[in-house]
């Protein structure tokens, strides 16, 4: 019996083979029309038919390759972004020398913190400057001037800068230089730095760097023999971090303003590295290309420009002044390496590289230099119109063209994406509903890993945020990748993996792959349209999204359609996909060093690792845009999902742990915790002057959202027992806020301590009070005190400020409803004098408006308390700690 079933197994066998070799193959077809196409399954309907077996992609093939590109690619982000120089200095008479330049830096760093008003400022730093100043004119060549001016200017003006509030200067000081051809000069170009530095730093990056860089260019610029066609101003400026007074008193007020066309503004975001050109204009296209066809190792990027003009960064520079209020275009540049230790006690001449001086040199006289010879600048107002599309490659050389040219290939090459998915979504006809069906299922499922991937993230993010663990990346930023990043990968994975088993699992895989390729070309499609139709020059990211994919899939089709996903095909692929993926890693990469910093002094309401957290998942999802479609290829994504899965956890666990400390002491690369802490004293008048109330107490300020909670256990007295309440009738709750930041810090805590007596008080003056027209009440003052004073105004219900005596005469309020007002001076100045102007309904039994003055004691005798000395020693050496004393006096009026 069972010898005649194996025979009979035997005689079928031979024919089974026959009548599958003379079977008819089915019919061929491209993508859309009947019979499926060459890898056997139909574009339309997807299913899985008989014909030539195409070669699968195993997962231990795939992953790694995909893995391997990825880091290809950040290697060689990586090497770009450490190598400085295209060609080392060449060190000659007439070129820039990296090596003078860091002499004037340790020089102007040895002065110490330069702070407006103090002697070092006002004194030590402008005579050092001078004095070089002095020295290099004596060594210019005849073919050239030299004019030094110091001006020290008074004004005032509002900027709608942290929430809108008023500035107000009195002789701060500004040491400006002109250098022009011996018969004089029409027309000059404007190079900007500032020598003054925040309080209780030694501010080497920001910015006595831009003015020694500043100084070598002056100096090189005047030995040369070649006369300039225009001038070039150099201006050394006092009070920028005073948010831009010295800028602005210059440019309102110096003679030499009117003859200045364009500008170059030096700044910092960082300590060292590359200078990124991250503002131009307004338009004057020009400018860009100036730069473009001088700067020797550029570094710019238009997608900078837009994501520092939205706002989201909570900076400015003098760029907005000169743009302002002086209406001159120009290129704002900045530092922006290790932002960790910007505007801290770290920020040292030692930490600058030599390299990075020498760069921002050959830059930046490069550009001037082009500039003051160029006929555009005395005719600027010819070509002040348009926008430009800049944007450099791995630091090599920057592309820049008109907006206008971006719109019409952008526009081009979506209008031919848009063509190519049609053809193939809605031919043949008779298919046409069921593809668009299927085609926007595939849409759908994209969009639903997006969301399930970026909503699980965020919930790790709050949950790491709630269990008190915030910024454990600070210090390892590689923990947010294995955190975030293996997440959101899992999740996009996972998505489509349930999506081929129980939804697509009687369809080919190579439709699949195909219908997925073509859901994320159209997702770039329609983002390319939409950018360029709001008229964002970053659209050009698109561009390289849509065309270079396009492009890969024509050119491979045919080696996929014949044998499948071999290695050639995904050798081919991949090089297909190399620019958009690499510039996009180069872009991300620039982005992660400037916003990952500044998690660490953006306040204590959002959550560092929710906006980090999304941040990751949106940068997962750009980088699986065109490759999410070759799980529709593999066998299996168990090993993948295991392996990141397993990661995810892992790091979750040591998080939880708090194995991974936020911030760091290391000498070699300090992390450090920012807190500000002042000993202040406190009183509050009521309506006829009495004192009603008053106290004293150490301010606390943590800078990030883990507020004191990694202080305490190393002092314990600071806790959340002292939050600091509220004093809901004075304005800004009854705190020396410096500046109106006050909805980025909600969570305060205060110490008591005793009293403090400084001794150079405010004398606050009521000179008059005078009823106007219109039921107006004007009230008139004299204030005298410290270098640095913030008015806090506050009308009552009932009441309007109608008008003052500062800024435009128009009062701006700050977020929340009151006034403020920042004030500082330079040395001798006089008296503070002012006036407000308040229209009220009707008398007030309880006044008409409650009025502030806060004084800041950055330096001098008053600077710090014992008491206040006392705890900055106990402080962990993993904080900076920027400490001094401040009063706050309420008066109602």
């Amino acid at each position: 019996m069972d010898r005649s079933a194996a025979a009979v197994r035997r005689l079928r066998a031979p024919g089974g083979e026959r009548e599958r070799r003379d079977r008819p193959r089915p019919p061929r077809g491209g993508n859309g029309e009947d019979g499926g196409g060459e890898d056997g399954a139909s574009a339309v309907g997807g299913k899985k038919r008989g014909g030539p077996r195409r070669r699968a992609l195993a997962e231990a093939r795939g992953a790694p390759l995909v893995l391997l590109f990825l880091l290809a690619l950040r290697a060689l982000v990586l090497v770009s972004h450490r190598h400085l120089l295209s060609r080392p200095g060449r060190g000659g008479v007439r070129d820039f020398s990296a090596s003078r330049a860091r002499r004037y830096l340790d020089d102007i760093t040895a002065i110490g913190p330069r702070t407006v008003g103090s002697p070092e400022n006002e004194i030590h730093t402008v005579n050092y400057l001078v004095e070089q100043i002095k020295a290099i004119e004596a060594e210019s060549t005849d073919a050239h001037r030299i004019f030094i001016d110091i001006q020290k200017p008074t004004g005032s003006f509002s900027i709608d800068f942290l929430g809108g509030f008023t500035s107000y200067y009195a002789n701060i000081t500004n040491v400006a230089v002109k250098l022009e051809p011996q018969n004089g000069a029409e027309h000059a170009v404007l190079a900007n730095c500032h020598f003054d530095s925040v309080p209780n730093t030694p501010g080497a990056s920001d910015d006595a760097v831009s003015c020694s860089v500043m100084l070598e260019i002056l100096n090189t610029l005047s030995k040369s023999s070649e006369p300039l066609q225009h001038a070039v101003i150099f201006l050394f400026n006092g009070a920028e971090e005073n948010i831009l007074q010295a800028s602005h008193g210059f440019i309102t007020q110096h003679e030499w303003a009117k003859l200045i066309r364009a500008f170059i503004n030096l700044e910092a975001a960082g300590v060292g590295g590359k200078e990124l050109v991250f503002q131009t204009g307004p338009e004057n296209p020009w400018l860009v290309q100036a730069y473009v066809s001088a700067a020797e190792h550029p570094f710019a990027s238009v997608v900078a420009q837009e994501i520092f003009q939205s706002g989201i960064i909570p900076a400015d520079t003098d760029f907005r002044i000169y743009r302002d209020f002086g209406n001159v275009p120009g290129i704002d540049l900045a530092f922006i390496e290790n932002g960790y230790i910007y505007h801290t006690k770290y920020d040292t001449s030692d930490r600058i590289l030599t390299d990075s001086i020498q760069r921002a040199g050959d830059n930046v006289l490069a550009v001037l230099k082009y500039l003051a010879t160029s006929d555009k600048l005395a005719k600027s107002f010819e070509y002040q119109h348009g926008n430009v599309v800049f944007f450099d490659i791995l630091g090599l050389f920057v592309l820049a063209y008109p907006a206008r040219v971006g719109t019409i290939i952008n526009s081009v090459i979506a209008a031919i994406a848009f063509l190519y998915l049609s053809k193939k979504v809605l031919q043949p006809k008779a298919r046409a509903v069921s593809n668009l069906r299927k085609f926007f299922m595939a849409f759908g499922l994209t969009l639903l890993s997006w969301i399930s991937a970026l909503v699980t993230v965020l919930t790790v993010a709050v949950f790491i945020s709630l269990v008190g663990r915030s910024l454990s990346w600070y210090t390892h930023f590689y923990v947010s990748v294995s955190l975030y990043g293996t997440a959101a990968t899992a999740k996009l994975i996972l998505v489509h993996v349930l999506a081929k088993k129980f939804y697509y699992k009687n369809m080919s895989e190579q439709y699949l792959e195909d219908v997925f390729f073509d859901v994320s070309l159209m997702v770039w499609s329609i983002a390319l349209a939409v950018f360029t139709q709001i008229g964002l020059c970053s659209a050009f990211i698109c561009t390289l999204w849509v065309a270079f994919p396009l492009i890969t899939k024509l050119m491979s089709h045919k080696e996929f359609r014949q044998k499948g996903a071999t290695i050639r095909f995904i050798m081919m692929y991949m090089l297909g996909m190399f620019v958009p993926y690499l510039y996009v890693m180069y872009l991300s990469w620039t982005v992660f060093e400037m916003f990952t910093p500044i998690m660490g002094r953006s306040g204590s309401e959002i959550p560092p690792d929710v906006v980090l957290a999304g941040l990751i998942v949106a940068i997962a999802m750009i980088l699986s845009s065109y490759f999410i479609n070759f799980i529709y290829l593999v066998k299996s994504t168990k090993t993948t999902l295991i392996t990141l899965t397993t990661v995810f956890v892992i790091t979750l666990l040591l998080v939880c742990s708090g194995i991974f400390f936020p911030y760091s002491s290391d000498p070699a690369n300090p992390k450090p915790k920012r807190v500000f802490l002042q000993h202040t004293s406190r009183r509050f008048h009521d309506l006829d002057g009495n004192l009603v109330k008053s106290n004293s107490g150490i301010w606390i300020n943590g800078f990030d959202y883990n507020g004191i909670s990694h202080i305490t256990p190393h002092i314990p007295e600071i806790n959340d027992t002292i939050r600091t309440q509220c004093e809901e009738r004075a304005p800004f709750c009854g705190l020396p806020w410096i500046l109106p930041v006050h909805f980025m810090f909600r969570k305060t805590w205060y110490l008591p301590a005793s009293k403090l007596l400084p001794t150079s008080p405010v004398h606050f003056k009521v000179l008059a009070k005078e009823l106007m027209p219109w039921n107006s009440v004007r009230l008139s003052f004299e204030v005298s005190g410290p270098s640095h004073m913030s008015l806090y105004i506050r009308p009552h219900e009932g009441s309007t400020l109608s008008t003052w005596s500062l800024g435009n005469g128009r009062p701006i309020a700050s977020v929340g409803g009151d006034y403020f007002v920042f004030y500082s001076r330079g040395l001798q100045a006089m008296p503070w004098h002012f006036w407000i102007e308040l229209t009220a309904s009707e008398k007030h039994a309880d006044g008409i408006v409650s009025l502030a003055i806060a004084a800041h004691y950055f330096f001098g005798e008053d600077h710090k308390s014992p008491e206040l000395y006392a705890l900055l020693e106990r402080l962990p050496n993993w904080i900076f700690s920027s400490g001094w004393s401040s009063t706050y006096d309420l008066f109602v009026f």
